[in-house]
């Protein structure tokens, strides 16, 4: 029975090999490999053993590889090595039966040893069959079970990664809402922040406006003050001396107080058009566009800019010139907002020839020029209304002519301008009327911004 030492050994290692139980159950690892080396131990004394200690051996490995075997049954963790039970077990049978056989009758097992060593050699047969079978579908069983348990690390794995990329999607999500947030808030502010300045620019441009306009409000007054003290006088002459007044001198008198009374009607609705063409230049644009006589509006709003600037500067004084085409008529335009873009380019214009004007060169006249022309329609081109304001300044240097209409961009000092008028007339005539807004210049000869309206 020294072979059940030998297979006690090799079912503890295959054991070992197959639970991996160095490192899944190291407490398992160190009984396994006592018992390994035990039955390696007896295997040895049993070799060298003498005839009267023979049926101890055979006894001690019978009962080591039959424990073994229970132990394998009824263990839960050993479930999966079964088979090694189904596979030995009928040689433990064999050989116990042997030994009764043995022990009952020695005639019988001496008459029948070939029987029985023929019975112990199928048992063997068996059980290295069974291990051999069992063992390759325990090999497959093991990959599927491996595979299965790789397949649920993945799906932990993958899981967990899910998980992550759901947290982060979530903070990065949470990130672009407060961002969205504050740029809807920065948006608002500069907004916001645009209307004011459009809006100061628009109150700058009046303020510029307000002693033209008081110019030219007082001379309409005065003609009504004049001629209302005129038709006092009238009157008064009717009633003293209207008794002894031929007919003729009467109709003379009463013909002169309807004359008068109408150029005080003139003078009157003259105010009036002053005052009503200041508050459309302050109040908000209404976007409507109106038939507006362009010749009527380039001229008022520069003699109202120039008797502007000579009221904020006595010593100031330039030569104006308008040159306007009476075929121009009447075009389709928001009157308050073509206004403000020429109001804007006369005061440049006005301001560009003042600073030349410091350089005190000799022979040289500041001059301003206004003109208008109708271009009729051609071939592929709409009729088209132009409108030049022409000066004879200093000119734009080259390496600023291409920021002119960009927003706050400003040639002047400090204070004196936000460098909003160019950019807001090149918005008015492109985008709300469809026209174009250009310029032409030579350094040290002067400036031409050219307007064109679509007819």
């Amino acid at each position: 029975m020294s072979f059940s030492f030998a297979l006690a050994a090799l079912l503890l290692k295959y054991i070992r090999d197959n639970l991996k139980t160095k490192t899944t159950m190291p407490e398992w690892d160190k009984k396994i490999s006592l018992g390994i080396y035990i039955n390696l131990g007896l295997l040895f004394a049993s070799a060298i053993h003498g005839n009267v200690i023979s049926v101890v051996f055979d006894v001690m490995g019978f009962l080591i590889l039959a424990g073994l075997l229970y132990f394998i049954y009824k263990e839960e963790k050993l479930q999966q090595f079964k088979f090694l039970v189904i596979a030995i077990a009928p040689y433990l049978v064999v050989t116990f039966i042997g030994w009764m056989v043995k022990l009952i009758s020695k005639s019988f097992y001496k008459d029948n040893d070939n029987l029985i060593s023929s019975i112990e050699t199928f048992s063997v047969l068996w059980g290295v069959g069974v291990w051999l079978v069992t063992r390759k579908q325990q090999k497959e069983l093991s990959r599927v079970k491996e595979k299965a348990l790789e397949e649920e690390q993945n799906n932990k794995v993958i899981s967990a990664m899910k998980a992550q990329l759901e947290v982060q999607v979530a903070e990065r999500t949470a990130e672009l809402t407060k961002q969205k947030e504050e740029l809807e808030n920065t948006l608002h502010e500069l907004k916001s922040t645009q209307a004011q300045l459009i809006q100061s620019e628009k109150m700058a441009s009046l303020g510029e406006l307000t002693a033209g306009i008081a110019h030219e409000i007082q001379n309409p007054l005065n003609f009504i003050n004049n001629f209302s003290e005129v038709n006092n006088e009238l009157i008064e002459e009717y009633r003293t001396e209207g008794t002894t007044m031929s007919e003729e001198d009467k109709e003379s008198l009463l013909s002169d107080i309807v004359q008068n009374n109408e150029k005080i009607a003139y003078h009157g609705k003259r105010a009036d058009a002053i005052v009503k063409g200041m508050l459309q230049h302050s109040r908000k644009s209404t976007g409507t566009k109106e038939p507006t006589d362009i010749n009527a509006l380039c001229d008022e709003y520069l003699r109202l800019a120039f008797h502007g600037l000579r009221a904020k500067d006595k010593s100031f004084n330039a030569k104006f010139i308008s040159d306007f085409d009476p075929t121009v008529g009447k075009i389709n335009v928001v009157a308050q907002d073509i206004g403000r873009v020429i109001l804007n380019l006369i005061n440049n214009a006005f301001y560009a020839v003042s600073e030349k004007l410091k350089q005190q060169i000799p022979g040289y006249e500041p001059t301003v020029t206004i003109k208008t022309n109708k271009q009729p329609a051609t071939d592929g081109n709409r009729s088209m209304v132009i409108i030049r304001v022409i000066d004879n300044g200093n000119g734009i240097p080259k390496n600023i002519i291409d920021k002119i209409f960009q927003p706050f961009f400003t040639t002047k000092p400090t204070g004196q301008g936000t460098g909003l008028g160019l950019s807001l007339s090149y918005e008015i005539i492109t985008q709300g009327h469809g026209g174009e807004l250009k310029v032409e210049t030579k350094e040290n000869e002067g400036t031409t911004f050219i307007i064109m309206l679509p007819a």
